[in-house]
């Protein structure tokens, strides 16, 4: 065959392949057998053997290749993965479709949608071809699975775009998922192997994707709906969307509709429920949004969630089982927390042993006893919980469960705060508190060590190679080979991770401290407000509480932490490891420095996102309240009852031409 001939082929069975990708997987038809298929597949793989300087990324024989990775590389998302929030009931419809409404005088239509119980995940094109795939991680930094992602079927490598319409750059969004049958497949397959198997097809399709060698993410035939096109190509509706997304190549759900109210909404719910069983993949229930996208986006967000769009669950999966025994767990901030440990049980597809109680007030207004009957349930299909007790089903040989006087783990006196609803641990050093605190610092949200988990921090403290988290950045390969589950490629990966670790956020920095009543939110808030881990610690009680969004209460812990001396030690001892703190970046003005910014309504033309950051590049401090503190209110469409607050207190309000004047100074 000579070599314009065979170059002419290559091009003519790529496409053929591709167009009957897209009859398959998209509009669920064939033309032709599976066994055809195959034999064409084959004749493109033995001509690019023949004639490889034809083969490019985008042929279908390219979907795995390429050695396995040593580790995923963390990718920045374009534009945030925000997250949805969840509705349960008629009366959370009710009370999201009423603030929509005094939000906007727009007559509202809805688009609603399958949730997928998967892996959200982005995809990337550049000039019509698969370059970028990222996990949706913590919503801003993903992690890059393109080599993985490659390998589902169902995902095109190459975008259709028959109208010559497509921009530079087009990034779809969906969810990566494994049918019920290939899991069940898996999972048999898994046991009989001897082999952990997943407790559901999320978890399976999860677990596939982070598989650092394509070639196995390969063999678990994963899929992909896609349910969401980022880029803008003068679609109107979240109901064009789809239609684009199908066009350019993509299966876009297979139950959609266009509601007018809330009645119609809960009659699709309701038909879904009843299919949810036969269909061959797992949801967990609808998605609704606001289907005009101009309205959708002036409806702003509220903390990290579109206002326009909710997650409407089904009710969690309710079963009875017994309670063996109640037991004591003890958390990173000294905590003690009853445990109901309960004859397994299955639930929402994954097997169930042990349910929170959450602390002794919930066990006295559950009344729940060992030995009694308990109806359990998966609270929005993630969190055993228990939510009744069957008393008519004693024996009267049930025991009464009391909280115990001392910490179970170290004997030491326990103790309960007045004003508040949990017991914790007096004694500072407890083991317990000590072990949890190392779970929490290594965490994602905290210092994010890959690798390193619960196990092999209780290897690494069993064998005395660590005793704080401050030990655990003198670890050397070394100290980790001759331990089981460590080879020396393992060790190198671990010593590799702990010193990417080392440079991080102060946010982060202080979250990873575990200090008690410090989420993320707080802690965010003390690094924009003091800019550097010295400021923190020389603000009196006072200057803390005046902070926003932290009281009292938080001040005095912040302030008892910072100050009590074992804890300064260890602070020194993290910083002389080689620790390095980072400050928001403030490089492009200095602005707004030592003001703090409230932004409220739906701006023009910048999210809520865009403003924050823009706030904290010039130096300012982004706030969620208005007080006394308040230098400026950044005021939208609709801004509320902090517009009016700010009024009153004659703070200064801007419009958003006003704000991106003064930053631009």
């Amino acid at each position: 065959m000579d070599v314009s001939f065979a170059k002419q082929r290559i091009f003519k069975l790529r496409s053929e392949i591709e167009r009957h990708r897209y009859l398959y997987h998209v509009l669920d038809t064939q033309e032709i057998s599976d066994g055809a298929l195959d034999s064409l597949k084959n004749e493109l793989v033995q001509l690019e053997k023949e004639f490889p300087q034809f083969i490019s990324p985008d042929s279908p024989t390219q979907r795995v290749g390429g050695q396995p990775l040593a580790k995923f590389i963390k990718v920045k998302h374009v534009r945030p993965m925000l997250s949805i929030n969840d509705a349960f009931s008629q009366a959370d419809m009710d009370e999201w479709f009423e603030r929509l409404q005094k939000l906007t005088s727009q007559k509202l239509e809805f688009f609603c949608e399958v949730k997928m119980d998967g892996l959200a995940m982005s995809l990337f094109y550049e000039h019509g071809k698969l370059v970028r795939a990222a996990t949706r991680g913590d919503g801003l930094v993903g992690e890059d699975v393109t080599m993985n992602i490659r390998t589902i079927e169902s995902i095109p490598l190459v975008l259709r775009d028959e109208k010559n319409i497509l921009p530079k750059h087009v990034e779809v969004r969906g969810e990566v998922y494994m049918s019920k049958d290939v899991f069940a497949k898996l999972n048999k397959d898994l046991e009989k192997k001897g082999e952990k198997t997943f407790a559901n097809p999320r978890n399976a399709a999860a677990g596939s994707i982070r598989q650092l060698d394509p070639k196995l993410a390969a063999g678990r035939q994963l899929k992909f709906m896609a349910y969401d096109l980022v880029t803008d190509l003068g679609q109107h509706t979240h109901q064009q969307v789809h239609e684009f997304l199908k066009k350019i190549g993509f299966r876009a759900g297979d139950y959609l509709r266009v509601c007018q109210n809330l009645s119609e909404i809960f009659n699709f719910f309701n038909e879904l429920a009843k299919k949810r069983a036969k269909l061959p993949y797992w949801i967990d229930g609808i998605v609704v949004l606001v289907n005009d996208v101009y309205t959708f986006q002036k409806l702003g967000l509220t903390g990290k969630a579109p206002r326009g769009i909710v997650a409407l669950k089904f009710p969690a999966e309710q079963v009875t089982t017994k309670v063996r025994d109640i037991i004591i767990q003890v958390g990173r901030t000294g905590v003690l927390t009853p445990v109901a440990v309960l004859e397994p049980v299955s639930v929402s597809g994954s097997t169930v042993s042990r349910a929170t109680l959450h602390n002794a007030d919930e066990v006295k207004r559950l009344d729940v006893k060992i030995g009694d009957t308990v109806v359990i349930q998966k609270a929005g299909d993630i969190i055993p919980d228990v939510v009744q007790v069957l008393v008519n089903l004693r024996t009267g040989r049930e025991k009464k469960f009391i909280m115990p006087s001392e910490c179970p783990v170290c004997g030491f006196r326990v103790k309960k705060p007045e004003g508040e609803v949990n017991f914790y641990c007096t004694n500072k050093n407890c083991f317990a508190v000590q072990k949890e605190a190392l779970y929490h610092f290594v965490s994602k949200d905290a210092f994010n060590i890959d690798g390193l988990g619960p196990k092999i921090i209780d290897k690494l403290i069993e064998v005395g190679l660590i005793k704080d988290a401050a030990d655990i950045f003198d670890l050397k390969p070394g100290d980790l080979e001759p331990l089981e589950r460590f080879a020396e490629k393992s060790a190198q990966n671990l010593i590799s991770a702990i010193a990417a670790a080392q440079t991080i956020e102060l946010a982060k920095f202080i979250y990873a401290l575990g200090i008690r009543h410090v989420g993320e939110q707080t802690a965010i808030a003390l690094a924009e407000r003091f800019g550097t881990l010295k400021k923190i610690m020389s603000a009196t009680p006072e200057v803390l509480a005046d902070v926003n969004d932290i009281g009292v209460v938080v001040a005095k812990s912040m302030y008892d932490y910072m100050h009590y001396e074992k804890n300064i030690l260890f602070l020194q001892r993290l910083l002389d490891k080689g620790i390095k703190l980072q400050s928001m970046n403030r490089n492009l003005s200095t602005v707004l420095n030592g003001k703090s910014v409230v932004v409220t309504g739906t701006l023009p033309s910048l999210s809520r996102d865009e403003a924050k950051k823009m706030i904290r590049t010039a130096g300012g401090s982004f706030s969620s309240s208005v007080s006394k503190q308040t230098d400026y209110v950044l005021a939208g469409e609709n801004p509320g009852s902090k517009y009016d607050k700010a009024q009153k207190l004659n703070i200064r309000i801007l419009t958003e031409k006003d704000f991106l004047d003064l930053i631009r100074k």
